[in-house]
């Protein structure tokens, strides 16, 4: 049996320790710069959103003075509360339905042996290709028909029925998990659903938390399906309708607007930071096999 190599364990020499503190510093400093970048927008928002009308039109950039007035003055020109609900209500089902139609096809495409799989899993990618401009007159045609158009169910139902992108990210992530695993549940009996959800969802966390923030964020962010399908009812309206009607209100009114924005933009920053470590394990652990 060969012995192992001696691991040397000499400490660095002053001008390597100083290499590589500057490059630490060189390396933060450019993250610093990049995420200032991404940062100052959102700064820049709200701290117009805390300016008087007078003051939004001026080059300043710090309130003089502070005008926390302004959120106020949003929650009495529009139904916030009820929009947030009809968004969550959109959102939260959307990405319920995504994950629980995207897990059952990625497994099938990913984790079991059968005559045509390659083909089926070609002709999902395809629907990737097809805009939604393309379908969107038949599905307003058959929601039209099925009397759904003017609720809220032709935005959340088709997400029961799978979505490409989330049926490939989840298949490229099944496949990296071990197949030993599953021949050893196999091997005790149990069952293709049972091995999907006692061994691979488990495993697979990650990626269906990344999932379903994808989801979520589309959803909350949607505007053209809820100006087509709920344009008529106003009580069933979600925050992207009713930040365009705020505008219309306040078109001049750049501070308004910019309190209306950040009240918008709250929920979602607040769910990314709470799911942040999930998102990105879930995004950097994606497999890239098949």
């Amino acid at each position: 049996m060969a012995t192992p190599a001696p691991i040397d364990v000499r400490p660095l020499s002053p001008d390597a320790r100083r290499k590589r503190f500057l490059q630490a510093i060189g390396d933060h400093a450019l993250l610093l710069a990049v995420a200032a970048m991404f940062l100052l927008p959102v700064v820049f928002i709200v701290l117009t959103s805390l300016m008087s009308d007078r003051q939004s039109l001026t080059p300043g950039i710090w309130p003089k003075p502070f005008v926390p007035q302004n959120y106020v003055q949003v929650f009495q020109d529009i139904p916030l509360l009820r929009l947030t609900w009809n968004t969550l209500q959109y959102a939260g089902l959307a990405a319920l339905g995504t994950v629980l139609s995207a897990i059952p096809v990625a497994y099938a495409l990913s984790r079991m042996r059968w005559r045509g799989r390659q083909v089926v899993f070609l002709v999902v990618l395809a629907t990737l290709m097809l805009p939604f401009q393309v379908t969107v007159v038949p599905l307003y045609i058959v929601f039209v028909r099925l009397h759904w158009v003017g609720t809220l169910k032709p935005l959340i139902v088709p997400n029961f029925f799978g979505d490409a992108f989330s049926i490939f990210l989840l298949r490229q992530f099944f496949l990296s998990i071990p197949e030993e695993m599953s021949d050893a549940a196999r091997v005790d009996g149990a069952s293709e659903w049972q091995i999907m959800t006692r061994v691979v969802v488990p495993l697979a966390k990650p990626a269906i938390a990344a999932v379903a923030l994808f989801s979520f964020l589309y959803a909350w962010n949607d505007f053209f399906g809820p100006l087509l399908y709920l344009i008529d009812k106003a009580n069933l309206w979600t925050l992207g309708l009713g930040l365009s009607e705020f505008q219309n209100l306040h078109h001049v009114n750049w501070s308004l607007m910019m309190a209306a924005s950040v009240l918008f933009m709250a929920p979602v920053i607040v769910l990314f930071f709470l799911a942040q470590r999930v998102f990105i394990e879930g995004v950097t652990l994606t497999g890239t096999k098949g």
